[in-house]
């Protein structure tokens, strides 16, 4: 049986793919920059995409914008602004929406975050990954520990104190106390949210084709568990399986991803996934990737591929069983037009493996159940591709902060 779709709460991302050097752990869709960024191509391509695209989600309210990369700070607050202003005129933006950047400690000018703030951003995500400048150098990192320190300073200073830190874990030549040493310093900066996520390898990466020496997966776990008690004791609350925030600092941007909700995808290769309640389908988008070949397609070919129906289980269960408060029953449907007795005997196998709990309606991972998330999801894997999925093992849990 199915239930009528009602669209769900919208977002918009906003891709900028270049970065000063790509990352030997990236798997994003990010190119280093050679020569000088043309910014006014870009932003240009941008501004039409979005108008392009508004046609699909009518006077729907969007309620978070993130730019994310490759390194948005590559651009300037006046382009940030003509980004913004064209959402502003195709889009309906909630009075209160969250707008953030990504920034790259070490591509960002003095006093830029100032005019970041008044061309209206309101969030920040800092990529420190470390405060080791030796764990950064084997990052491919190109910032310093004190260049993340300075750029703290510099949010605080132009009031964007709704800031977020990234930090990996399980670095190469890291152990449990240097771990703990990156979060203290993270702490110290006075953050509103962090994220904090362990380094894996991943297909397609430098890193893929030289794997460094990483922990054993005991030390990772020790890792995590010393971090996860002192950013507790700090009073920053994990409401993810890699998110950490203060009371009312949930990134709501990623919070709608993680409920299975809308997002517009503007940029060379972003993604989206929109609901259209009078078709009762529910469609995903993607932009072509590769930065010259999106320029040259302006207005963009964007690609739309309908979800089939026996993939929403796993397509809503890979994003909410990230959350460590889980999700209620109703909302499965909800988002995804099916009953939730299509799911609930796999669920109720998952309860009693331990790692899934119930209380009532509401579905959460066990702590069990977060730290082996892979091994969960695959109960919701399609039989056509199951044996594939057990074969790689992983499934594309990354997402912005």
């Amino acid at each position: 049986m199915s239930i009528h779709l009602t669209p769900p709460p919208l977002s918009l991302y906003v891709h900028f793919p270049w970065c000063v050097r790509k990352c030997p752990y990236c798997d994003f869709n990010s190119y280093t920059l050679h020569g000088e960024l043309d910014e006014n191509r870009y932003v240009e391509a941008l501004e039409q995409d979005l108008a392009a695209q508004a046609a699909d989600v009518g006077r729907r309210e969007v309620v978070s914008i993130f730019f994310g990369g490759g390194t948005p700070s590559l651009f300037s607050p006046e382009a940030i602004g003509r980004v913004l202003f064209s959402a502003r005129q195709h889009l309906t933006l909630a009075s209160d929406v969250e707008v953030t950047m990504e920034a790259n400690p070490g591509a960002i000018e003095h006093g830029k975050f100032g005019e970041y703030r008044s061309a209206g951003l309101t969030r920040v995500s800092l990529g420190a990954q470390s405060f080791d400048a030796q764990r950064l150098e084997a990052l491919g990192r190109i910032h310093s520990p004190d260049e993340t320190r300075r750029a703290a300073a510099e949010l605080h200073a132009a009031g964007l104190d709704n800031f977020n830190i990234d930090l990996m874990y399980a670095l190469p030549g890291q152990d449990v106390v240097a771990a703990v040493r990156d979060v203290e310093a993270a702490l110290s900066l006075e953050p509103a949210h962090l994220s904090h996520y362990q380094l894996t390898v991943e297909q397609g990466t430098v890193f893929a084709a030289q794997p460094p020496a990483l922990p054993e997966d005991d030390v990772a776990a020790e890792m995590l568990a010393e971090c996860t008690s002192r950013m507790a004791t700090a009073g920053f609350t994990q409401y993810e399986v890699s998110a950490y925030a203060q009371s009312g600092r949930q990134c709501r941007h990623n919070l709608n991803y993680w409920t299975f909700g809308d997002y517009l995808g503007v940029g060379a290769g972003a993604h989206g996934k929109l609901t259209f309640a009078e078709s009762d389908s529910i469609v995903r988008t993607l932009q072509l990737r590769e930065p010259r070949r999106y320029l040259a397609s302006i207005p963009a070919l964007v690609s739309r591929n309908p979800v089939p129906r026996h993939e929403l289980p796993f397509e809503f269960m890979l994003n909410a069983l990230r959350l460590v408060d889980g999700f209620d029953a109703e909302l499965f449907s909800q988002r995804t037009g099916l009953e939730w007795e299509v799911v609930a005997a796999r669920m109720t196998a998952l309860i009693n493996r331990g790692l899934v709990s119930r209380e009532g309606s509401r579905h959460r991972p066990s702590l069990r159940g977060l730290r082996f998330l892979n091994e969960l999801l695959l109960s919701f894997v399609p039989d056509s591709c199951s044996e594939n999925a057990k074969m790689t093992g992983a499934f594309g849990l990354s997402t912005e902060s």
